[in-house]
């Protein structure tokens, strides 16, 4: 590494414990590194969604775009900040999530649409927006859009899966679709 990309490594393992997952690729790229890692402390540690929804969305995100890495990363703290079990399992199988909490409802549907349908009926932006106003649904977006880039950059450069991870969803096995009870055969 250039003395640049030393800097930028010391400083995300400062505030993230170690430089793994997309870290290790985006140096190649120093500003770019950067800018990611800036956008991904915001929408991870300091954007106004509380600390579960932050979760819930990088699980969307990452299942959406299949980044298993990012899944495993961060599923026990999902948990943990309490998005349901059972509703982190039926993500991860592509089941529809239940939530008991309005506001976490709204949020899921409003992640699910603009993650699946490219935008999101006006029914479901008005609930989101009572919950959250305008700053909250940018917030969502932006968080929704740095975790997107983060499951591009781990597919793309098929960054490590943790060996020690089950992998998380039932049609994909190290970067490729399967067919579900066909013994991990791809398509």
């Amino acid at each position: 590494m250039d003395q640049r990309q030393k800097e930028l490594a010391a400083r995300i393992a400062g505030r993230r414990g170690a430089v793994r997952g997309p870290f290790r690729v985006w140096l190649h790229s120093p500003e770019m590194c950067e800018r990611a890692e800036s956008l991904g402390a915001f929408a991870r540690f300091d954007c106004s969604l509380p600390k579960h929804l932050r979760e819930l969305a990088l699980l969307m995100a990452a299942r959406n775009w299949d980044a298993q890495y990012s899944w495993n990363a961060h599923v026990h703290q999902a948990i943990e900040a309490g998005v349901p079990e059972a509703a982190v399992k039926a993500i991860a199988e592509k089941r529809e999530a239940v939530f008991e909490d309005a506001a976490d409802r709204a949020f899921h549907r409003f992640c699910r649409e603009i993650l699946e349908e490219h935008f999101v009926s006006d029914d479901t932006f008005a609930a989101a927006l009572a919950h959250f106003g305008a700053r909250g649904l940018v917030d969502t977006i932006g968080a929704l859009g740095n975790f997107t880039m983060l499951g591009m950059c781990l597919n793309a450069f098929q960054v490590d899966l943790q060996a020690d991870k089950e992998p998380p969803f039932p049609d994909v096995r190290g970067y490729g679709r399967v067919i579900p009870g066909a013994d991990g055969a791809r398509p």
